[in-house]
């Protein structure tokens, strides 16, 4: 989908509406640009924190390896029956 858009005197871009439709952005989103070889993308951009960080803590901590190994085979042992 090829699309066109103008650059305002303040440097904005308007996204066109197809693409809005299309992909779904919102009022608040970010986005990067990336540019490549002399080409320009513009993507979501990413969080910069690590989104797993909350649940750090909320399982018990296995006490060693041995611990670990044998969760392991057991999630192993329980996709071989299925």
């Amino acid at each position: 989908m090829t699309r066109f858009s103008t650059i305002g005197s303040k440097g904005r871009i308007t996204l066109p509406r197809q693409i809005r439709n299309r992909l779904g952005p919102e009022d608040g989103d970010r986005v990067e640009f990336v540019v490549e070889h002399s080409q320009l993308t513009i993507r979501p951009a990413h969080a910069t924190e690590n989104p797993f960080v909350k649940y750090v803590g909320v399982l018990s901590a296995f006490s060693d390896q041995h611990e670990v190994s044998a969760w392991v085979r057991a999630l192993r042992d329980e996709e071989a029956q299925e």
